[in-house]
């Protein structure tokens, strides 16, 4: 005689979790749809005021010429966010990470010297599982973005391979055989660094376990920044990775300059990010990472010019590239 499998019945708690989770759901649709409403309404009320020849507010033509008058100036240099660590983290860091990688591209959006390439490789898993959830997979709409689920190496080894989890779509980048982009109207020459390849002596894993200091940034250049929250579980996870991809490692010169910080060096990864596009803008070491290290960190620290040596002091990074 066969045996039917029951239905399996939720317990009251996960009845409950579930339930919540719908009406945030719903909630959310509904406060997007009035912000919507909001922002026409209130488009259309300019509208009618300029057409009835009422000059806008002071406030509305600053903001307005502040951004005509913004000249953005790339940096001719890539920044890779490798995403290859998925296995590695709990539910809670991937969800962290995300959040990081907003900023990340809100860092670079609004820089006068934005680098001119974002990529994010290793692109699988709960990660993108997590993006895509985010804002109805807001981050296929980020401008000079592209995605890719395979890995970095594929800089140099050339772009044939499957394409990336949104079809291998990026905003504003370039468009190759093996990765199609989608141009969302930014199709400037100097635009068109994102599917450029690359030679391996110009790809530089950056990564506190490294013994090598970074000097400075350098146009024509890949950064790859480790896209992992782990508190510091793995030692050398990403030194090794670069070892076994035979490319450069090195460490930010936090050591060199805030050796006497009273507490731990530790980074997200959009604050590493922020250093290098705060380091394009004032090619001054130490003038970026007291702008972007939390100052109660600093506390009785102070800044170490030049030639302190960091010793042991490495740029240890929590929720980030600590590996």
């Amino acid at each position: 005689m066969g045996t039917t499998s029951e239905p399996q019945v939720l317990s009251k708690k996960a009845q409950k979790r579930a339930l919540k989770m719908a009406r945030l759901e719903e909630r959310k649709v509904e406060r997007r749809a009035k912000e919507k409403a909001a922002k026409k309404e209130k488009k259309r009320n300019r509208a009618e005021r300029i057409a009835a020849g009422e000059q806008p507010s002071g406030d509305e033509r600053s903001q307005k010429r502040a951004k005509t008058n913004c000249i953005r100036k790339p940096f001719a240099a890539r920044v890779v966010l490798d995403l290859g660590f998925d296995d590695k983290m709990s539910d809670k860091e991937i969800t962290s990470l995300c959040s990081q990688l907003a900023y990340v591209y809100s860092a670079n959006r609004h820089s006068p010297n934005p680098f001119r390439s974002l990529l994010f490789t290793s692109l699988n898993g709960r990660t993108l599982s997590r993006l895509e959830k985010l804002n109805e997979g807001g981050y296929k709409r980020w401008a000079g973005t592209e995605w890719w689920s395979e890995c970095y190496d594929r800089l140099w080894t050339g772009n044939s391979g499957e394409s990336a989890p949104n079809d291998g779509e990026s905003s504003g980048g370039a468009t190759s055989e093996g990765n199609r982009a989608e141009d969302n109207g930014d199709s400037s020459p100097e635009k068109k660094l994102l599917a450029t390849p690359v030679s391996k002596n110009r790809v530089i894993y950056l990564t506190a376990d490294s013994a090598e200091v970074l000097e400075e940034l350098k146009e024509g250049d890949t950064y790859v920044i480790g896209g992992i929250c782990d508190h510091n579980r793995y030692k050398n996870l990403c030194l090794d990775k670069a070892r076994e991809s035979g490319i450069r490692a090195a460490q930010l010169p936090i050591g060199r300059y805030l050796s006497h910080l009273p507490t731990r060096k530790v980074l997200t990864v959009n604050q590493v990010f922020e250093i290098l596009v705060k380091w394009v803008e004032t090619r001054d070491w130490e003038l970026s990472l007291y702008a972007v290290i939390p100052k109660r960190k600093f506390q009785d620290g102070g800044a170490q010019g030049g030639s302190t040596n960091g010793g042991d002091i490495a740029d240890t990074v929590e929720e980030g590239p600590a590996s």
